[in-house]
């Protein structure tokens, strides 16, 4: 992996970062991000770079196939609002992706699955983490419905883990069939876990520790906690752990 240049110190973002977003949402049209666009790398762009890099720092320990890039894995601003109704040109969240190394930052596209990963996102009462794997193609979901149903349970003792439930809950039901999937049997022991289309976890994060200088450990511990999932679905795509970097 090439060397990358060495980040500033991680010390919270500001109230600012917060502001700036909540403004853009009341004012989102391109002459006044334009105007304010010196505010947004100051107080979210450059910040959340900084936080990826030392997020990346600390999953060399924790995973070390896993990692973020300044650039690589942080969200465009911009919307893509060719398909959509809404032409509001901006996102009014900052968010990162940290991705398998083996997989790349490819994530929500039909092509490639992208593989589990870790995700950040900082907004106006929206601030989280998650981790998983968002709507994969259909390629992808196949194989890890065929896992589930060979193995069920590989992946429920990892959902009742005591320390990932107190972290995560329970798996994100924003997409989930009714019915069993074709070619699966209803009566399937793991037939609930079948009818998902989605395999991700998140929990919120509150202003105080978007504000903290300890940001970048909490959210390492977090992810740490729901590792087991994202390395179970990474195996299952082909996406092996790696011991090193």
């Amino acid at each position: 992996m090439p060397a990358r240049s060495a980040p500033d110190a991680f010390t919270g973002f500001r109230p600012a970062a917060l502001t700036f977003l909540r403004s853009l949402a009341r004012n989102n049209k391109r002459e006044w991000f334009e105007e304010n666009r010196e505010r947004y790398e100051r107080e979210v762009k450059r910040p959340l770079a900084v936080l990826v890099e030392e997020i990346d720092a600390r999953l060399g320990d924790i995973a070390p196939e896993m990692i973020g890039h300044p650039k690589k894995s942080v969200f465009r601003i911009y919307r893509d609002v060719r398909f959509s109704k809404d032409k509001s040109p901006y996102k009014t969240n900052a968010a990162a992706w940290f991705y398998h190394r083996d997989a790349g930052h490819a994530v929500g596209t039909q092509a490639v699955h992208g593989g589990a990963g870790f995700y950040f996102q900082i907004a106006p009462n929206e601030c989280m983490i998650a981790g998983g794997i968002w709507m994969p193609p259909g390629e992808a979901l196949k194989t890890l419905r065929m896992a589930i149903a060979d193995d069920p349970d590989a992946l429920t003792s990892i959902l009742k883990q005591p320390a990932f439930k107190r972290a995560f809950g329970k798996l994100s039901e924003e997409a989930v069939l009714k019915r069993t999937p074709r070619g699966f049997d209803p009566d399937h022991p793991a037939a609930e876990l079948l009818r998902y289309k989605s395999f991700t976890v998140s929990r919120p994060l509150t202003e105080d520790e978007i504000l903290s200088p300890k940001l970048p450990d909490i959210v390492a511990k977090h992810y740490a906690t729901t590792l087991p999932l994202i390395r179970w679905l990474n195996r299952v795509l082909g996406l092996p752990p790696h011991s090193r970097r």
